[in-house]
């Protein structure tokens, strides 16, 4: 019997051990969680800073990790200017949306009607934002996308060609073409051409259109909505183009932006109507590169030498996003107040938010002090579609494929088009 009852107390001692053991072990797998997994899909058209994103979006994962054990993925495609748009909406309409993705802020309405856009209302990092760009993305009184790119900007001047020939940018259209005759007798290209990249000779139409509207025309584009008026009516912008296109570096379809900006760094030409989001790449070819933003003369009425006023890149959060919170989380770093001073710094962004603290670029305040003489404005809104028409006919008009009539003529057929199918 005594042998029974020691055997059994041992025995129970032994499952007791056991089970502690087992416990033990279970504490210790439970203290150390395995990382959740998460992949982000994002899609930014602006391939010139891919390094740069890449690298924050290191730090964005090193900081999930730590802060919340997110281990995140970020699937991160990057295509150019020209067809981010195409490739957004193809991946919108067929229900593949990217988590987070680029929309210029002239697109917001459109895309937040069609209901492809989260609400940022309240999100940490527009508290942040100042005043002035946070009506550029706002609809109804909410906040639709991120403001990541805004800026003040004209065409480029390269400040060495001009102080050397006794130049300082022109107001009027015989301004202009004085500065034009200079460079030419001094036998300096006066204006780069990069027409391979329809996007970059449609800033031509965008910097004309946006002087001789807001100076002579205010009320075109509505009219132009109701079906009132016409191309013909601000076909003055053809003077200044011209001029640009007659006076430009050869075989511009062979030159894309990459090139383009490889060549004006290098001096190849006196002018360039690019903006200053080039600075980067740039800078990165000539470091000693000193460049100045002005606005285009567009006419002899000194009025219509406007800066434009403009968000371009805004990042948006997907509304069917599966992954919504972490898509956020990487928003909101965005404006990190530790880390995104760096990150707009390197990429010549302007600041945007009250969390950005670092000295803005010389080309920043140049275009600035024309802000604040009141020459400047808001970037004009054109319906869907439009932009890219005026891109790719000014490639063909430069081409001599299309007549100034028939640009004319097929602008108004695209821009009522584009109301149609908005109705």
């Amino acid at each position: 019997m005594k042998k029974k009852l020691v055997l059994g107390l041992a025995s129970a001692m032994l499952a007791m051990t056991l089970s502690a053991c087992g416990s033990e072990e279970t504490n210790t797998v439970n203290s150390d969680k395995v990382a959740q997994k998460v992949e982000l899909k994002v899609q930014i058209g602006s391939p010139r800073f891919k390094d740069q994103f890449e690298k924050y979006f290191e730090q964005f994962k090193a900081k999930e990790l730590a802060e919340k054990n997110i281990e995140v993925t970020i699937d991160l495609e990057m295509p150019n200017p020209d067809q981010a748009k195409q490739v957004l909406q193809a991946r919108l309409a067929s229900d593949d949306a990217p988590d987070i993705f680029d929309v210029h802020a002239n697109d917001l309405t459109t895309y937040d009607k069609a209901g492809y856009l989260e609400d940022l209302t309240g999100q940490p990092a527009t508290e942040t934002l100042y005043d002035t760009v946070k009506n550029t993305v706002m609809n109804e009184g909410r906040i639709m996308a991120l403001p990541l790119e805004s800026l003040s900007w004209g065409y480029l001047y390269n400040k060495k060609i001009f102080s050397e020939l006794g130049l300082t940018p022109p107001q009027t259209l015989d301004e202009m073409k004085a500065v034009v005759n200079k460079l030419n007798e001094a036998d300096k290209k006066p204006f780069l051409l990069a027409f391979q990249e329809s996007w970059v000779p449609q800033l031509m139409t965008a910097l004309s259109l946006g002087g001789l509207i807001s100076s002579e025309h205010q009320d075109w584009i509505e009219k132009m909505n109701k079906g009132e008026a016409s191309y013909a009516d601000v076909s003055d912008i053809f003077n200044i183009i011209d001029l640009i296109m007659e006076n430009g570096t050869a075989k511009p379809f062979e030159v894309g932006n990459e090139a383009g900006s490889t060549d004006f760094a290098n001096g190849k030409a006196a002018m360039w109507v690019q903006g200053p989001w080039n600075a980067e790449t740039l800078l990165k070819v000539n470091p000693e590169l000193e460049f100045g933003v002005a606005p285009l003369p567009v006419s002899n009425n000194e009025a219509g030498t406007m800066i434009n006023l403009s968000t371009s890149t805004t990042l948006a959060v997907s509304k069917t996003s599966k992954n919504k919170e972490v898509a956020l989380d990487l928003l909101n770093y965005f404006y990190d107040a530790k880390d995104s001073s760096a990150l707009f710094q390197e990429l010549k962004f302007n600041p945007v938010s009250s969390v950005h603290q670092y000295e803005v670029f010389p080309w920043v305040n140049e275009a600035s002090e024309y802000v604040a003489k009141g020459k400047a404005y808001q970037d004009l809104k054109l319906p869907n579609g439009v932009t890219d028409e005026q891109a790719k006919l000014l490639q063909s008009y430069f081409a001599k494929e299309v007549t100034k009539e028939q640009f004319i003529s097929s602008m108004d057929k695209a821009w009522a088009t584009a109301i149609k199918s908005a109705q």
